[in-house]
C-alpha cells in the first residue's frame, strides 16, 4: 500500500479511479469538478443526470460518494465525493464529513476492484476548508482506508499548485 503526492492535473492521472470534489447535485461546477467534467466529455454529465435525486438538488449528500464511469478520462471510474462547506459546520462535524468522503471513496474503489485512486484537495477551494486541517484529515482517512481493504494498493493526492502540495507533504510526513 502506498500514498503518493503529485502536482498537476487530476484528469491526466493513470489510475483506475479519480475522486471528484463534487457538489451535491453532481452536474459539474468550477475548480476540480469543472475540469473533470470538461476532460471526461458529455457522457459524464449524462451519467450524473441518470443518478436519482435523493431530495431536491441532492444526488449525493455531504460526506458520501456516488460512482460513474470515467467518460473520456484515462480513469475508468469517477468517484464523486461531496465534502463539507467548512463554515456551515462545527470543526468536528466538518472533519467527520471530510473523513467520510475519503473513506467512502476508498470503499467504492475497492468495491469496483480498483487498485489505484487519485484524490484532489476536497473542500479546500470555494468550500473554504483550511488546508492544514483538510490535509491532516485526508491523509489519515486514506491511510486507514488503504489498510482496511485488500484491493486498493495505491492512492495519490493530485494537487494543483505547489503551495497546496507543500501542505500535503507536511501532513504525510507527520501522520
Amino acid at each position: 500500500m502506498s500514498i503518493g503526492l503529485a502536482r498537476g492535473d487530476i484528469t491526466e492521472q493513470d489510475v483506475d479511479a479519480i475522486v471528484n470534489a463534487a457538489n451535491p447535485l453532481l452536474l459539474g461546477g468550477g475548480g476540480v469538478d469543472g475540469a473533470i467534467h470538461r476532460a471526461a466529455g458529455p457522457t459524464l454529465l449524462e451519467a450524473c443526470r441518470a443518478l436519482p435525486e435523493l431530495s431536491p438538488g441532492v444526488r449525493c449528500p455531504t460526506g458520501d460518494v456516488k460512482v460513474t464511469h470515467g467518460g473520456d478520462l484515462r480513469a475508468k471510474h469517477v468517484l464523486h465525493g461531496v465534502g463539507p462547506i467548512y463554515r456551515e459546520h462545527t470543526p468536528e462535524e466538518a472533519a467527520r464529513l471530510l473523513r467520510s468522503v475519503h473513506t467512502r471513496a476508498i470503499e467504492e474503489a475497492a468495491r469496483l476492484g480498483c487498485e489505484s485512486v487519485a484524490f484532489p484537495a476536497i473542500s479546500c477551494g470555494v468550500y473554504g476548508y483550511p488546508l492544514d486541517k483538510a490535509a491532516a484529515v485526508a491523509v489519515s482517512a486514506v491511510r486507514d482506508g488503504l489498510a482496511a481493504n485488500t484491493t486498493v494498493q495505491r492512492a495519490v493526492f493530485v494537487l494543483f499548485d505547489s503551495r497546496i502540495l507543500r501542505v500535503w507533504q507536511r501532513a504525510l510526513m507527520t501522520s
